[in-house]
């Protein structure tokens, strides 16, 4: 006798998932790399350095971690890319130009070691490590070390076009031609690995140097932002009538707070699509070149103070390498004008950090308390804390972690300083670069041009980032002006 249509099989159950998610992966690995840098760095420490250890002779001392030589980005060249890899030798005064250095591949070796464990490990915490990984994830790494040595030729150098620039777009050329390998699949993590590099930054946005610039700067980094970001967005729903809001959202935060790392935060608090960030990200890198040469041009024209105008430049352009290279142009090479408009523009943009994780807890409370429920047309949900702290970025907390701890022990000491900077130069910075480095290749190995078109076509995001920009210009400029030309002139 057949079966019933009635006799259906039961419904498997629903297995939870397994491993950690992908924020507190980024967390628990972020923390412990640092961990493992002050490790190294402990046992690697001069041995005259003592904890009460003096200003004066601290001054004598140099602290490098030993993974200092074993995590590196590849050199600069000028007409042969196989220079990249070369040693530097050192000139000596009055003697002959030093000839070129030997082939050193430990640096880029060590670097893929380093990476290639990071990755790995994350993929493991996450459940879902393959053995096509190890493939992948090589292919990967060189895709990324393309990008740092497109990105040192000694004329792309001059004009910052960054290392971030080039991963996007070497990306982006595989996908929309040959498309992206189903084979590389298990490697493309990219918003992970950029949530790792983020915990990593966090070692580096210093509460002491927020301090430094005191009151005024507090005001040009904190009180411009977000009346920028509010005004842009509502400019892009109520004059342009962007469609996509959280597109609309990620590129108001992406202009206004501090570029790639603020849109991944936000893009994570409103869920918004892998096409829209890339887009977003896309529009930083493009101004951001644009707005480094020309920013630095206006301030020497109109005469600006260097400390108002590196405060201006800080506060305004995206990407922290850039707001550097930005502020050295206002004099001079080795100036004190450009020496001064370097620090107060690197110091403003790190102050403005800071609010990567405030802006990404807002917009996740106003995502879910508001803008959802309002797109559905059931009556409006109470939304309580768990829903939003289930939308809230946790990788945001490992940044803030990092950020407390490091500052504690840079405050805490001569020693605590020089600890610290050790951890950051050798281990936190290059290798947040490396991982965002990896991270831009995947966006781009992500993103189909096709997938983009419906939204350059419109134009909209293009004149809502060109018309907020010039707002957080203007209003960054004035702030600039009053509390460093005005109301605390000559005090920092």
């Amino acid at each position: 006798m057949p079966p019933s249509d009635s006799a259906q099989p039961l419904p498997s159950p629903t297995l939870p998932p397994r491993g950690l998610s992908e924020d507190w992966t980024a967390v628990c690995l972020g923390l412990l790399i640092l961990a493992v840098g002050f490790l190294v760095s402990t046992l690697s420490r001069p041995g005259n350095l003592a904890w009460d250890v003096s200003e004066a002779d601290a001054k004598s001392v140099k602290w490098d971690s030993p993974l200092k030589t074993w995590i590196g980005k590849t050199g600069g060249w000028s007409t042969s890319p196989v220079d990249a890899l070369r040693d530097k030798p050192k000139a000596v005064a009055g003697e002959a130009p030093p000839a070129k250095g030997k082939i050193n591949l430990i640096k880029f070796a060590g670097v893929w070691l380093a990476t290639l464990l990071i990755g790995g490990l994350a993929i493991a915490l996450r459940g879902k490590l393959s053995f096509g990984f190890l493939p992948a994830f090589s292919c990967l790494f060189l895709l990324a070390g393309l990008s740092y040595v497109l990105a040192g030729q000694e004329v792309i150098a001059d004009y910052n076009l960054e290392y971030a620039l080039w991963a996007l777009l070497v990306g982006l050329i595989i996908s929309n031609t040959i498309g992206t390998p189903v084979w590389l699949r298990p490697a493309i993590n990219g918003e992970l690995y950029i949530k790792i590099g983020l915990v990593l930054l966090g070692a580096g946005v210093l509460l002491g140097r927020l301090l430094a610039l005191g009151v005024p700067g507090i005001f040009v980094s904190w009180v411009v932002t977000p009346i920028v970001l509010i005004a842009t967005y509502i400019f892009g729903q109520r004059v342009l009538k962007m469609q996509s809001k959280s597109l609309n959202m990620v590129i108001s935060a992406d202009m206004s707070v501090c570029g790639v790392s603020a849109a991944i935060a936000t893009a994570a608090a409103c869920r918004a699509k892998k096409e829209e960030l890339s887009l977003a990200i896309g529009l930083s890198l493009s101004f951001t070149v644009i707005m480094m040469v020309v920013m630095p041009m206006a301030a020497n024209f109109m005469q600006l103070d260097p400390v108002v105008a590196g405060a201006w430049i800080g506060g305004t352009i995206d990407a922290t390498g850039a707001v550097a290279a930005a502020g050295e142009l206002l004099g001079p090479e080795g100036s004190e004008r450009a020496r001064i408009g370097s620090e107060t523009a690197v110091t403003i943009k790190m102050i403005q950090n800071i609010l990567i994780g405030v802006i990404a807890f807002g917009v996740a409370i106003y995502w879910t308390k508001w803008v959802e429920t309002r797109e559905t047309d059931q009556p409006a949900i109470k939304v309580g804390v768990s829903e939003i702290w289930k939308r809230f970025p946790k990788f945001v907390l490992g940044f803030l972690a990092a950020s407390i701890i490091c500052s504690i022990l840079f405050a805490s000491s001569t020693y605590g300083e020089l600890w610290v900077n050790s951890v950051i130069e050798g281990v936190a910075k290059p290798l947040q670069g490396w991982l965002f480095c990896l991270a831009f290749v995947c966006i781009g190995l992500d993103t189909n041009f096709r997938q983009l078109f419906p939204y350059f076509r419109s134009g909209k995001p293009a004149a809502l980032y060109v018309c907020g920009q010039a707002l957080n210009v203007l209003l960054t400029l004035l702030m600039a002006y009053l509390m460093f030309g005005v109301l605390f002139k000559n005090s920092v």
